[in-house]
């Protein structure tokens, strides 16, 4: 949601100022400014809270330099067309990225590599991530495209925390509809061939 503040400040202080940019640029800088602050004393990890700032920042200067509203939005959308294309390039790599991510959470590193069961659910399920980039990629390009700054600034928001719960959600279902029912699940990576292979030799026996 801190990531959803900034562009909204923008959209704000660009309305408030006639139009004007700089006035955009400073109601996003210190609203991340000061939703930094507050992550802060939350506890949050410094590292991050510059990071968010700093996107801010080049955002704001980048619409400066070039004196287009809109270009305020061009990092988020060429940051969600990288996305896209390194979460495919992962799933046709036989690395796919939600597999990596859901491995380090479960402390397994790379052991679910060894599960062919396991790659095959991970590279599915990675799909949808990649569907969630390219809605953001369309939506966020063609409201660049147009112009329409006041609709950038919705879209940021509405295509923010909402996708990404809806994305997990889908891509959780997506994950346990493709395991065998025989499998053990997430936690038990099962090393060498599939169940569908077992089953196979098993009948051949």
């Amino acid at each position: 949601m801190d990531a959803s503040l900034p562009p909204v400040a923008f959209v704000g202080g660009w309305l408030a100022g006639g139009s004007s940019i700089g006035w955009g640029a400073v109601a996003a800088i210190a609203v991340s400014v000061m939703a930094g602050v507050i992550r802060t004393a939350r506890g949050g990890k410094p590292r991050a809270v510059l990071i968010s700032l700093a996107a801010v920042v080049v955002a704001a200067l980048i619409a400066m330099y070039t004196g287009r509203p809109e270009d305020f939005f061009l990092p988020q959308l060429l940051s969600n067309v990288a996305s896209a294309l390194v979460w495919a390039a992962s799933i046709v790599v036989r690395w796919p990225l939600l597999g990596v991510v859901v491995g380090l959470l479960l402390g397994q590193k790379t052991r679910w590599r060894a599960d062919s069961d396991l790659v095959r659910a991970y590279s599915r399920a990675s799909w949808v991530w990649v569907c969630q980039y390219t809605i953001r990629v369309v939506v966020f390009g063609a409201l660049w495209v147009s112009g329409n700054v006041v609709a950038l600034g919705v879209a940021r928001v509405a295509l923010s925390w909402p996708l990404v719960v809806a994305t997990i959600a889908v891509s959780g279902w997506v994950l346990y509809r493709c395991l065998p029912d025989e499998h053990p699940g997430l936690r038990q990576p099962r090393p060498g061939c599939s169940s569908s292979a077992e089953a196979a030799r098993s009948r051949g026996r």
